[in-house]
């Protein structure tokens, strides 16, 4: 999680796109508690590899500290100074790179249920797509085993595209090739890749095979991370969880589930829903919103919203539509 989520600008330049509330709970949170789900038992350690500490500052650390612990796992903090790619990232952490591993990048979210495969030497979670020649997708041969990896097809390999989460029975393995790739400078896209690593491993005949997710939902940029907001408020509350908090006040107010309502929201001769986060502290006057994410400690009035993203601390008062504001902005 070491980018800086330039994609999804302005909501990114105080906030790392990974920790972004989407549901009420910060991408990493949900993404590192569903892989913990798939998995089914004991996490002994959770590495993060982040970027610049001036960016992932001491509040972040503490963030990602915390959800460890609370999984019962060990947190480990590396960095990843220079941008290098997504093989040179793995390598930060060396330190950690043995035994089983789950490798995954922090902008995605996923629902999934399958049994992981731990006979197989490597686990690569694919979603199947319309569009397979915009993804990087799985080639499998007839025992459905990954014998490649193929960047954006011109001709049709499979329909099976890699979303950026990953099983290593045994991640040495993994770390081994890895530092062949960076030790002889293997380049592709400017960049030392976690694909080359993985092609050396099938090249002396490791087994790859995949696991099929349910869902796999991007958080890339602002409409994007809003069409997951809605996606995921639906299967939260078809699973029953509790949407709306306790101290959330309502004065001639009207929610329209599902929505996500933090602590001491406040909503007067407002309609919020279907289909909308509010983060704590935040207060919605003479508003309608509705496909929204709105975060913490926000204050909007006059309103009527439809598809917007709205950042932390934002003061806004006026009648405009398809909006994108970053933290601490001001419109009145």
């Amino acid at each position: 999680m070491a980018g800086r989520g330039s994609r999804l600008r302005p909501h990114t330049l105080t906030v790392p796109k990974p920790l972004v509330p989407v549901a009420g709970k910060p991408i990493v949170h949900r993404l590192v508690g569903d892989i913990a789900k798939v998995l089914g038992e004991p996490i002994e350690e959770i590495a993060f590899i982040l970027g610049d500490p001036a960016f992932f500052g001491d509040e972040v650390v503490q963030s990602l500290e915390k959800l460890a612990r609370e999984l019962g796992a060990k947190p480990s903090i590396y960095r990843q100074l220079d941008p290098k790619g997504t093989g040179h990232a793995i390598m930060c952490a060396e330190p950690s790179l043995s035994g089983p591993a789950v490798i995954a990048y922090a902008d995605t979210l996923i629902r999934a249920s399958f049994d992981l495969d731990k006979d197989a030497d490597s686990v690569i979670w694919t979603k199947k797509v319309d569009n397979p020649e915009a993804y990087g997708v799985v080639n499998l041969n007839e025992e459905h085993q990954i014998v490649e990896l193929v960047e954006k097809p011109e001709r049709f390999v499979s329909d099976q595209a890699v979303i950026g989460i990953y099983y290593f029975k045994e991640v040495a393995e993994l770390k081994k090739e890895l530092q062949y790739v960076l030790d002889n400078a293997i380049i592709n896209g400017g960049e030392y890749q976690i694909n080359d690593g993985i092609k050396r491993m099938m090249a002396n005949d490791k087994i790859f095979v995949t696991g099929k997710v349910d869902e796999w939902m991007d958080c890339g940029n602002k409409n994007i991370t809003i069409e997951t907001n809605q996606r995921m408020l639906g299967f939260l509350a078809k699973d029953g969880e509790k949407l709306v908090a306790d101290s959330v006040v309502q004065e001639n107010a009207n929610i329209i589930p599902p929505c996500y309502l933090g602590e001491n929201v406040v909503l007067k001769n407002t309609t919020v829903g279907p289909f909308v986060s509010i983060g704590a502290g935040t207060v919605l006057e003479n508003t309608t919103v509705k496909n929204s994410l709105i975060q913490n400690h926000t204050v909007i009035k006059n309103a009527n919203l439809d598809k917007a993203m709205i950042g932390n601390h934002v003061k806004f008062n006026g009648n405009f539509e398809h909006i994108s504001i970053g933290d601490y902005s001001v419109l009145e």
